[in-house]
């Protein structure tokens, strides 16, 4: 991190919007650890990792406003079990909630990246998008940033912390998808057998 310094930092949380499997749990705090040795600010750390943070959601949200919801409905009606009505609901949900949505999935795992693709499918409006992007980012990294730099040495303990709020929510998406699945399946199996 005293190599790459604020720009490598901004840089690989910006990455990690593109490609979630890479921490901010531990990028955050390391560089906040990396502050509290003097190398750098605490201030254009938050800054420098806000800035990445909101770029690769605009990236994503530009990215759902290219694709559109017409092509997601095309693309689920060929997939398995999916249906180009459960894009619909999704958007009719992201209409309801998208501010909330992009707000709060901001500070989610996993959910952080794939929020920014709804809302620009969804066509919402580019800053209030980023206001709220950047302010749910803004807590997130701060949060994060400030337990490295408080912790110093121990930075790492943030990151085992944080472990357990990311596989509570895998436990929920995996939960939540083998519903989803095993409704689909006895779904078909009923539409099938009344076909006979």
């Amino acid at each position: 991190m005293e190599t790459l310094g604020i720009l490598g930092a901004a840089l690989l949380i910006f990455a990690e919007n593109l490609f979630p499997p890479l921490p901010s749990e531990v990028i955050l705090p390391l560089a906040g650890f990396t502050a509290s040795l003097g190398t750098f600010s605490l201030l254009w750390v938050i800054v420098g990792t806000t800035v990445g943070s909101v770029l690769g959601a605009v990236l994503l949200y530009w990215l759902g406003r290219t694709i559109g919801a017409d092509r997601l409905r095309s693309m689920a009606d060929r997939l398995p079990l999916m249906h180009g009505g459960d894009i619909d609901r999704a958007i009719d949900f992201f209409a309801r909630h998208g501010g909330k949505a992009v707000f709060f999935g901001r500070m989610v795992p996993l959910f952080r990246s794939l929020i920014s693709i709804p809302a620009g499918v969804q066509r919402m409006p580019l800053p209030k998008f980023l206001l709220l992007s950047t302010a749910g980012s803004l807590i997130w990294n701060t949060v994060f940033v400030l337990a490295g730099y408080l912790l110093g040495q121990n930075w790492a303990l943030v990151e085992q912390s944080a472990g357990v709020l990311q596989w509570v929510v895998i436990a929920a998406v995996v939960i939540a998808v083998t519903v989803f699945v095993a409704r689909r399946v006895r779904a078909q199996r009923a539409r099938t057998a009344d076909g006979r």
